[in-house]
């Protein structure tokens, strides 16, 4: 993206993303436009202060340690805002726009909120264009080859413990010719691997066709766009499209990778979860995928401490994960929130109880991970280089997803330091740890 020098004037910008990373490519279109307007932007995490800064904040309202922490950074660059460390600041994304009037009150040293979709109206805040030309470009704000591809925005599923809704509105799938513009877009800029996102992957394109287009999109995509990986995250369970399965087993450049939020394993807990689907329904389907697609590593979500889960709810929840040994997955504690409708459930499990079966749930995926990772041992496989760290290269294959999944740790040696981030190499494995792999280049 060409842009003339910066005008004067212009007062610097520093974008604070916090939350998933839906959060992360709205800030990276946002950060996009004003940088075609003449707005330098500043890293996120500089220490420097400056009176003519201007401060924005893309909030996550999910669930309340994600709450309390935007609120809490709000408050820190509040205070910056009054003792006069910064010129303006601005919140924007899902807890702006779930709780804009309460925090109009309470935080007055805020300039102006705004919700998830009020990008134009951000724009025209700061005096900055619009520019419809860069609906396909983003500055990425993740390592250079690595971006997320967020194909569809807000979600129709009734989840009762859910408040994506109430943030992100209706299901609206962006067109196949757009995302794969944009995607063709980021490889060109040296992107190498693409995660598609979305509330919901397997939901798009019901709502232009009538019919699910994901298998159509992963085609596309798969041979126009030119990555050398592609890895889909957040895939529901209920309704699944068993019609990517073949192409994630034959394309060689779809990762053998699928992030499946199942949330619990119990029929009583599911049902007042309103998902839709069964214990013998989601144990069908994870065998009908690992038959179907050999090798795919399966990441998962549970959520534990579900209003009314009884002990014996939760000992299903942990005789599944026993059961099918899922390759990877994290464990959250239910939040109880406003306007969901299991918040007219009572929260009636003790936070403690809840971080109890929590840890225990994740001592149980800590064995299951050590004994599959073991496996791995003398296996040689191709690794994306993220980072340096501690005299070790760090990278991961294309059963990990980034920030979330397992990592493979190199040693750094005369052979290795000519090697790059974000180049792709075949390594050994040599030992397994719970979490983590370390290998040696496989050419040593």
């Amino acid at each position: 993206m060409k842009t003339k020098g910066l005008r004067k004037g212009l007062s610097p910008v520093r974008l604070v993303t916090l939350g998933c990373s839906k959060n992360t490519v709205d800030s990276e279109r946002l950060a996009t436009q004003l940088h075609a307007s003449d707005f330098e932007m500043i890293a996120e995490n500089s220490l420097n202060s400056d009176p003519k800064q201007i401060v924005i904040i893309n909030t996550c309202g999910f669930i309340e340690n994600a709450k309390q922490e935007s609120i809490e950074t709000i408050l820190q660059y509040a205070d910056a805002r009054q003792e006069g460390k910064i010129g303006k600041l601005l919140v924007m994304g899902c807890l702006s726009h779930r709780y804009r009037l309460d925090l109009e009150k309470e935080i007055p040293q805020v300039d102006a909120w705004y919700g998830t979709m009020e990008l134009r109206s951000i724009l025209r805040g700061l005096g900055a264009d619009y520019r419809k030309e860069l609906l396909g470009e983003r500055r990425i704000s993740t390592p250079s080859h690595t971006a997320f591809l967020k194909i569809s925005e807000g979600c129709d599923r009734p989840c009762s413990f859910c408040a994506i809704p109430l943030m992100r509105g209706k299901h609206r799938s962006f067109s196949v010719q757009a995302l794969l513009e944009e995607a063709v877009h980021l490889v060109q800029g040296g992107v190498k691997e693409l995660v598609l996102i979305a509330q919901d992957l397997t939901y798009y394109g019901l709502d232009q066709t009538g019919q699910r287009e994901l298998a159509h999109l992963l085609d596309r995509l798969s041979a126009e766009s030119g990555a050398e990986w592609i890895r889909l995250q957040y895939a529901y369970p209920g309704q699944f499209p068993m019609e990517i399965l073949p192409l994630i087993r034959d394309r060689e450049n779809l990762c053998l990778y699928l992030d499946m939020p199942l949330q619990h394993a119990s029929d009583g807990v599911l049902k007042r979860m309103r998902r839709g689907i069964s214990a013998r329904q989601t144990r069908k389907l994870l065998e009908d995928i690992r038959k179907m697609v050999p090798g795919i590593h399966l990441r998962t979500t549970m959520m534990v401490g579900f209003p009314g889960e009884t002990d014996a709810e939760f000992q299903e929840l942990q005789d599944f994960v026993s059961r099918m040994r899922l390759e990877r997955m994290g464990v959250f504690t239910y939040s109880h929130e406003e306007n969901t409708s299991a918040y007219l459930l009572e929260d009636d499990i003790p936070e403690e109880l809840k971080q109890e079966r929590a840890d225990c749930l994740m001592a149980l995926q800590q064995e299951i991970s050590w004994d599959l990772n073991s496996r791995k041992v003398g296996q040689s496989m191709k690794v994306l280089l993220d980072r340096e760290e501690s005299k070790h290269w760090v990278g991961r294959s294309e059963f990990d997803s980034p920030e979330v999944d397992n990592e493979v740790l190199i040693p750094m040696d005369e052979y290795t330091r000519s090697w790059s981030v974000g180049s792709m190499v075949q390594v050994e494995i040599l030992r397994a740890e719970e979490f983590d792999l370390v290998g040696k280049p496989s050419s040593v």
